[in-house]
């Protein structure tokens, strides 16, 4: 087999390095076209959009390969509807509709990604994911419970990871992508690699991804000195000293690298079934924690070290699909799942010679079993059951660096604690005419979890615990279409999140000065939703949709105040701490809307923008009054105009964040000052921003294509809500794509 590439192509890769994406067919931009698109997650199995009454935002590959996202975080940041903090450059907390971490759903090829240590701070784990080998993805906005089960309050994110292709043909199909990808603000190197090898029953699918991302560069302009990174700590000479750093713009001990990759194998015995076998790869470097070390007492930082040790994520994963017409199911999906999941924390205070180590291993076993029934042209029944079982590892040393020793210390999690859920649901769609589709459903499931607790360190009034019990939750939904340009949606669903093992087990430093200890006392919390949207589509020129949202979340796990054997204060890790734990004692209100629209004024060029306005409020124990949410972002917004033809696509973009006053950040963000800027009377609180953009793609032949963009052009100086990295400043993308 022999493949001809232009010589500019070959000109291109030369300039930057080879490397692979894979190359896929464009999505329509017809409008019409997208009200008739399939959704994949909301019922594990293939729906139209248009007789689905929740709220969903597909996330558009073609405009991901133009963004050029760093990390599958990035990935969901560019759809304008979900807003990502980041505490560290490795790192992505997505919050959708007010809630985050722990209270929404990672969902990879049909498996659950959130585990038994799922925390309720901000996440990272999104980033295993790799933004170059996802093929699709879905954001489920509001309670998924009924189809996912815990966790899945605020919303689900739904990837899906390249496939195997057969071959239509008596020969073999090979195909191969690739990408090499350069970014200035921190010299970002990635390299992207996939290959198909399919044949008429089998077909193979590999893929792999190496990125290296430096120390970022902040903006010039706007935004505090107290953004600037001024000093950082060193070892010199067996002795901790803060160093003073040449380059203040240049956020020191940000960077990380990471690498990620993919296996799948396909066989198909016969026409209706499918066997899919699947293996995933996510591995970091150690991701300095850059909260963690700006956080200074005066002028004197706390911390020496402060890092997360590499994040490893794998899962092995079989899928069985199998076709008939029966009187039970007309398709049905098993998927057996195996996940191993390794972190570690790495913290020394300054001066101090021990560093603690504390490492969490978790293994992850999952089945589930979806089917699905016609029963008749106009309804359809989806149903199925779930298992998953967590088993956690924990372990804590801590070392003394001067002369190699260690010693046991106080471990995160209770070493060998279990957790297992178990759930069944069914849900029914039907259309009740051409202008009326009614969908609804219900679940129940079942969790335990055991946990012992080690007294060596800490004198817990208690050894065991185990939490059983079971939760229902149920939707119902109507979609109404009055007239085909026309949709309106409407639906009510409850959700619910089991307190794990990191709710129930946990001992660690919220923050200097604060210790938080177990508490086996704890239940689920419960979450209720309306949701009301409508669209519209004119003439294939204009869409138009607008939805608002309220939820209410009872029975919430907040951290609050406690005691610990009769006392208020404890010594930790050789300070005295106040005591906190985690508690059922809270709700959380959070109201919102969610807007937008796409206009093509004009042959090739279009205008599309997005607002996001959420608030939200809880209940401060402490104070025992309303007070901000935590995880509702200020509002949000973007606009794009793109113009588009055969062979380029431009594109310009306003981002833009709203400012969020010191009275209106929640008390826990407010006890943060060191990651905020401070108002004219020295309170925190977070300034409004916005950056201008510049993308570009040519097509230079059917196997190569060139993107390169510019972005923050203004070389603004600003930090995201609740994040503690500066964002990055003028930052100048290029990348080649190349297919074969």
């Amino acid at each position: 087999m022999s493949i001809m590439i232009r010589p500019r192509c070959l000109v291109a890769i030369g300039v930057l390095a080879f490397g692979t994406v894979n190359a896929q067919k464009p999505v329509k931009d017809t409008i019409s076209a997208n009200l008739e698109e399939v959704i994949v997650s909301v019922s594990r199995w293939e729906q139209k959009m248009n007789e689905i009454p929740n709220t969903i935002v597909r996330v558009d590959m073609k405009e991901a390969r133009l963004q050029n996202p760093q990390t599958s975080a990035d990935l969901l940041s560019m759809t304008g509807q979900v807003f990502v903090q980041k505490s560290q450059l490795g790192g992505g907390s997505p919050m959708i509709r007010g809630f985050s971490a722990n209270r929404v759903l990672l969902v990879v090829d049909g498996v659950r990604m959130n585990n038994a240590i799922y925390r309720s701070g901000n996440l990272q784990n999104v980033i295993s994911i790799d933004p170059l080998s996802v093929q699709n993805a879905e954001v489920i906005f509001g309670p998924g419970s009924i189809i996912y089960g815990s966790d899945a309050i605020g919303g689900v994110m739904d990837f899906h990871t390249f496939e195997p292709v057969f071959s239509t043909k008596d020969k073999l199909l090979i195909k191969a992508n690739g990408l090499k990808r350069y970014s200035s603000a921190n010299n970002e190197q990635t390299q992207h690699v996939d290959v198909n090898l399919g044949g008429k029953k089998w077909a193979f699918l590999g893929s792999a991804t190496y990125s290296n991302f430096q120390d970022v560069r902040m903006g010039r302009n706007g935004g505090q000195d107290s953004y600037f990174r001024n000093h950082y700590v060193e070892r010199i000479n067996n002795r901790d000293s803060a160093v003073a750093n040449p380059d203040p713009y240049v956020q020191k001990q940000s960077g990380y690298n990471q690498v990620n990759a993919l296996a799948k194998i396909k066989f198909k015995p016969r026409e209706n079934f499918d066997v899919v076998f699947a293996t995933h790869y996510s591995g970091t470097g150690n991701i300095p924690r850059y909260d963690r070390l700006i956080e200074a007492a005066g002028s004197v930082p706390i911390y020496a070290e402060w890092y997360y040790g590499p994040q490893v994520w794998k899962m092995q994963q079989l899928q069985l699909l199998h076709h008939r017409t029966g009187s039970l199911f007309d398709e049905a999906k098993l998927v057996l799942a195996y996940q191993d999941y390794k972190e570690s924390r790495h913290d020394r205070r300054l001066n101090n010679a021990k560093l603690r180590t504390q490492t969490e291993k978790v293994k992850v076993y999952s089945a589930n079993l979806d089917l699905s029934r016609a029963l008749s042209d106009k309804s359809e029944l989806f149903y199925g059951v779930e298992y998953v079982f967590n088993k956690v590892g924990s372990a804590a040393t801590r070392l003394n660096i001067n002369n190699g020793s260690d010693e046991r210390t106080s471990t995160r999690y209770p070493d060998k604690s279990s957790m297992t859920t178990v759930g069944f649901y069914g849900s029914y769609k039907n259309n009740l005419g051409k202008k009326l589709t009614l969908a609804t459903g219900i679940r129940y499931s079942y969790a335990s979890l055991t946990a012992s607790f080690d007294t060596t360190f800490f004198k817990f009034p208690f050894t065991k615990t185990e939490i059983r019990g079971g939760a229902f939750t149920g939707n119902v939904g109507l979609v109404f279409r009055p007239h085909e340009t026309w949709q309106v949606n409407a639906n009510i669903s409850t959700g619910y999140r089991v307190p794990n093992i990191d709710d129930v087990g946990k001992v660690f430093d919220s923050e200097p000065g604060n210790v938080v200890v177990p508490n086996t006392n704890l239940t689920p919390e419960y979450v209720y939703n309306v949701d009301l949207g409508i669209s519209e589509n004119i003439h294939n020129r204009f869409k138009f949709d607008i939805t608002v949202f309220y939820t209410y979340l009872d029975n919430a796990i907040v951290r609050r105040p406690f005691t610990f054997n009769g006392r208020d204060s404890i010594l930790y890790e050789g300070s005295v701490s106040k005591v906190q734990a985690l508690q059922n004692v809270a709700h959380a209100s959070v109201w919102g809307l969610q807007t937008g629209y796409e206009w093509f004024f004009a042959k090739n060029l279009s205008w599309k923008l997005r607002a996001n306005w959420i608030n939200g409020s809880e209940t401060d124990d402490t104070k025992d009054e309303e007070v901000p949410l935590r995880h509702a972002p200020p509002f949000y917004g973007s606009s794009f105009i793109k113009y588009q033809n055969q062979k380029w696509m431009l594109e310009f973009d306003l981002l833009h964040n709203a400012e969020v006053s010191s009275k209106d950040l929640a008390p826990s963000e407010q006890a943060k000052p060191f990651i905020y800027a401070s108002d004219p009377e020295g309170k925190p609180y977070s300034p409004s921003w916005y950056t201008l953009n510049v993308k570009g793609s040519y097509r230079l032949n059917t196997h190569c294509t060139i993107n390169t963009g510019l972005e923050n052009i203004t070389n603004q100086r600003y930090r995201p809500y609740s994040s503690a990295i500066v964002a990055p400043g003028l930052n100048f993308i290029a990348s080649v794509h190349v297919s074969l």
